[in-house]
């Protein structure tokens, strides 16, 4: 792929202002680059997918909008059709089946991605380090918590993936924490 992350970050710059939106693509950005290296996949097309799924949302939030007219771009751009195909699977509206593991990764770490980062934003210490699947677990059965993620789509997205519920809470958390400063999760140090 000729495409870079540099490139990628400017596009999703260009179209996206809002901090918490730039926040949760570097979010699944760092989540599917853990899962590429851990499968032995390209980790640098697939952190682009992840830094790249909702690039549109803010300019095109309507699901006739999202993902399609971002794909659009990214067609026109010349972007492979397997990042574009990744992309529009991830929108459980868009009638884009998800084949490769690449959809059912981005499909896998997208809603629980955002899903971690506002378990730990609700922490006493703000921070990563102090969220377990436990944590998590509880999280979600709590309706009234983070009310925009589908938590039938954290479930399918592991079933998906083959991969165990908690082992895959477990292993988004732990990629989070290796990025925890740039995500603004390293937190706050209580008074005693």
């Amino acid at each position: 792929m000729n495409f870079t992350r540099e490139e990628a970050w400017n596009l999703l710059n260009e179209y996206t202002k809002s901090q918490s939106l730039i926040k949760h693509a570097l979010a699944v950005e760092t989540s599917i680059r853990a899962y590429a290296a851990k499968f032995g996949e390209d980790v640098e097309k697939w952190g682009i997918v992840g830094l790249l799924h909702d690039f549109d949302y803010e300019m095109y939030p309507t699901p006739e909008e999202h993902p399609f007219k971002g794909c659009e771009i990214l067609q026109k751009m010349g972007y492979p059709e397997d990042v574009i195909h990744a992309i529009l699977s991830h929108a459980e509206y868009s009638g884009v089946p998800r084949v490769s593991l690449l959809d059912k990764t981005l499909f896998a770490v997208d809603e629980l991605s955002g899903f971690v980062m506002a378990v730990a934003l609700v922490r006493p210490t703000k921070s990563i380090f102090d969220v377990d699947v436990k944590a998590v677990r509880k999280k979600l059965k709590d309706k009234a918590f983070a009310k925009g993620v589908s938590r039938e789509d954290v479930y399918k997205g592991a079933e998906e993936l083959g991969v165990d519920l908690d082992e895959h809470i477990e292993f988004v958390i732990a990629a989070l924490q290796a990025r925890a400063d740039e995500l603004g999760l390293r937190g706050i140090a209580l008074e005693a």
